[in-house]
């Protein structure tokens, strides 16, 4: 894939770029400390308590280049980190594609796939800071265009001519129809989506700023469990579609897709409709979720960037899509391996088995649906971080046990916003009973205080111990033997 002369340098579009943004917000986080973040086996699941204390986003695991970019941007454009830290990550994922994969163990490789959710309250700043992420490749996706339409001119002047005459004319004889290169994509059928899979067997990213349309367009033009597609591209599995409307049937070996896009707390629960919080679809989703949802005040005292951040962190996604990867016979991607050091896997298979340790004695499902998905997650980080330094400068060849250290922590952040959606969907799913109870339970209590409430309220010592159960880790902590801490 060569690379666009629009990702090679700064230009006039890059400082109108930044002008379009609404440079004049602040975020109440500037100028704060960012919040003390557990490391090693304190950030593991088996203290669930020490877990509620990550708030945001760990920035500091980001190449300091990246970090840069993010606090000025924070600084004087007003964009929330959070959001903007976890659309870079996302953009980083979507160029990289398959051109890599880490194995963790023999036969078991990941990619460095990522469905992300930028969750917020209305005005608290979320399109921006995605757009912003998103913009290197938007222009590349217009120079590739324009370059498509050229070709495709010529492509049909060729086809209108006799073949015997097109050598004269200066066209192949056998014209090969073009393709259109591209990164992004936003609302498209099920069938646009695999025949442009088919087309960009690098890499591809869905970026839809408001993400309940994506999930509500499921099964608009079929009667098929689209979810299911979408479940099956998240674990890189070969797709195929074999219907009538499609091109003589479409298969993609490995396909490549990324997600990205807004949604308000209150949608929520819509994305948990139709079974999606059942089948294992809303855990594969990583919830960026600030603690902080106020609405960012207007400033006219911000200063200007002391750098050009666009044209910074277009220099950086410019190195990774300069990736150009070997191909076999069938024009597939031949992935490069980045291997794991010894001490790096043994860091890895601690943290699992830590994790996996407190979720069978918790017994709590929506826990263990969430920790199975995110362990796939950390090795997809540790690809993702190492590919990062290594787009910043980093020389490494492989993950080292620091690079697997700060993917944990990025993991851990997700743990304690993926049980916040879970709490936020499972409260809106309570029955009159269980608002009541919860309502009336105080913010720590024993379990013999629980089933006096619940008593109270109607609710017998057996439902209540069962309620309690299935909201562990959701809803309620068990911070100790017998005693419970309201989320």
């Amino acid at each position: 894939m060569s690379k666009p002369r629009s990702l090679d340098k700064s230009t006039k579009e890059d400082v109108s770029f930044i002008d379009r943004q609404p440079d004049q917000l602040t975020n109440q986080s500037v100028g704060q400390a960012e919040p003390e973040v557990p490391t090693g086996s304190d950030c593991v699941i088996a203290q669930q308590s020490s877990t509620q204390n990550i708030n945001a986003l760990p920035v500091d695991v980001l190449p300091p280049r990246l970090q840069e970019i993010i606090n000025e941007a924070n600084i004087c454009l007003g964009f929330p980190k959070d959001y903007l830290a976890g659309a870079m990550l996302t953009a980083m994922a979507a160029v990289i594609g398959n051109t890599h994969t880490a194995e963790i163990m023999p036969g078991w490789k990941e990619y460095a796939i990522l469905f992300t959710a930028l969750v917020g309250s209305p005005g608290t700043n979320k399109s921006h800071p995605l757009s912003f992420a998103m913009q290197p490749l938007i222009d590349f996706d217009a120079e590739q265009a324009a370059i498509f339409n050229e070709a495709m001119k010529r492509y049909e002047a060729a086809m209108e001519l006799p073949p015997k005459d097109r050598a004269a004319k200066g066209y192949d004889t056998n014209p090969i129809e073009p393709k259109r290169v591209r990164f992004t994509m936003q609302d498209v059928t099920p069938e646009a989506v695999h025949r442009i899979l088919s087309e960009n067997r690098r890499s591809l990213v869905l970026v839809s700023d408001e993400l309940a349309g994506w999930f509500k367009n499921f099964n608009r033009y079929n009667n098929g469990s689209e979810s299911e597609f979408w479940m099956s591209v998240f674990n890189h599995k070969a797709a195929m579609s074999d219907r009538k409307s499609s091109q003589s049937g479409v298969f993609i070996r490995n396909p490549f897709l990324c997600v990205i896009g807004t949604i308000q707390p209150k949608v929520l629960t819509e994305l948990a409709a139709g079974n999606r919080n059942a089948n294992g679809f809303m855990e594969r989703i990583l919830y960026v979720f600030p603690s902080v949802q106020s609405k960012v005040r207007w400033n006219r005292e911000r200063k200007s960037p002391s750098f050009d951040i666009a044209a910074a962190w277009r220099e950086i996604l410019s190195r990774l899509i300069g990736i150009v990867p070997a191909v076999d016979s069938c024009g597939e991607i031949i992935p490069e391996d980045v291997p794991f050091s010894p001490e790096a896997l043994d860091r890895l298979f601690s943290w699992q088995n830590e994790v996996t340790d407190r979720c069978n004695a918790e017994g709590s499902d929506t826990l263990t649906s969430i920790a199975s998905k995110l362990e796939i997650y950390a090795v997809r980080f540790s690809l993702l971080l190492a590919l990062a330094d290594r787009a910043c400068g980093d020389e490494k060849k492989l993950i080292d046990a620091d690079t697997v250290e700060r993917a944990i922590r990025l993991t851990e952040y997700f743990r304690v916003t993926a049980a916040k959606v879970q709490g936020i969907v499972s409260e809106d799913a309570l029955t009159e009973l269980q608002l009541a109870v919860l309502s009336e339970l105080p913010r720590t209590f024993t379990t013999a205080e629980g089933v006096a409430i619940a008593a109270k309220c109607g609710m017998s010592e057996r439902s209540f111990k069962r309620f309690i159960k299935d909201r562990k880790g959701v809803l309620f902590v068990h911070s100790a033997h017998g005693n419970y801490t309201k989320l």
